[in-house]
């Protein structure tokens, strides 16, 4: 597994928070009637960001703990869920091997990891899982990746402009980033789970120019810290040509969400 370094996500907490688009309500729905949640038992978020996807099974079950390897995402999502009064979260910063290898531990009914189980050792995960999830339960990768769909030419715009200020490689920490070859469905085929798939219907996602710029610096490769002091020419020019292509400045995008069950 490759150590990306401490600072993955350095800088990214304020726009994660603000600029990432929310999951669908369907989601929730379809996990609360799968695995059966009334309000009772414990629900893991691994990855957990600032916690957007977390908070939203709060009422849902008895606690949620939320789990991420950056200390500033942790920190907004202590923020946030004090504002909504979500008294029954916790939130820790850790490595999610180095947390599910500990002795005293919950049994959770289920485990949540949105867009995060890329950057796990994930059979390991998925092995450390087995034994703290309860019978019936199950762990729920969400994911959005779409490497067959074509872009959309915003995207093809918003892609080249981002290549000629960032470079051609995807920064990652310490390193570059490349997608794992061996797909999440087969990880967790091979696993002790019983794997299922479902797909939510497709929504369509309306983006303004200043949250394509707030979500590329959520993001461990568009960090605006790269930028320096020339993020301000990055974001005029991203703009300019922008509005050329719709001087609306606004952008819709289809989305579909996958959802990748590990039932015990």
């Amino acid at each position: 597994m490759i150590d990306y370094g401490q600072d993955l996500f350095k800088g990214s907490a304020g726009y994660y928070a603000k600029y990432r688009p929310l999951y669908p309500s369907g989601l929730v729905r379809f996990l609360v009637n799968r695995f059966g949640l009334d309000g009772e038992g414990e629900l893991l978020d691994l990855g957990c960001g600032t916690g957007q996807l977390a908070l939203r099974f709060a009422d849902w079950v008895q606690r949620v703990t939320g789990l991420d390897y950056e200390q500033e995402m942790i920190n907004e999502a202590v923020r946030i869920s004090k504002e909504m009064r979500a008294l029954n979260t916790e939130w820790v910063a850790g490595k999610a091997e180095e947390y599910l290898a500990q002795s005293t531990f919950p049994v959770y009914r289920l485990v949540t990891i949105a867009k995060a189980f890329h950057w796990m050792d994930r059979d390991l995960v998925l092995e450390l899982l087995y034994n703290r999830v309860a019978p019936g339960g199950g762990v729920a990768i969400v994911d959005q990746y779409k490497p067959d769909q074509a872009p959309l030419p915003w995207q093809n715009e918003v892609d080249r402009i981002v290549r000629k200020w960032y470079g051609e490689e995807r920064k990652a920490g310490n390193t570059t980033y490349s997608h794992p070859v061996k797909s999440h469905t087969d990880i967790v085929a091979g696993s002790s789970f019983r794997l299922e798939t479902h797909r939510l219907p497709m929504y369509e996602y309306q983006w303004t120019i200043e949250a394509i710029l707030g979500n590329l610096y959520s993001t461990s490769f568009g960090s605006r810290r790269f930028l320096g002091d020339q993020a301000p020419q990055f974001e005029r020019e991203l703009e300019e040509n922008l509005l050329l292509l719709d001087p609306k400045g606004v952008f819709t995008e289809e989305i579909h969400t996958n959802i990748i069950l590990a039932v015990k």
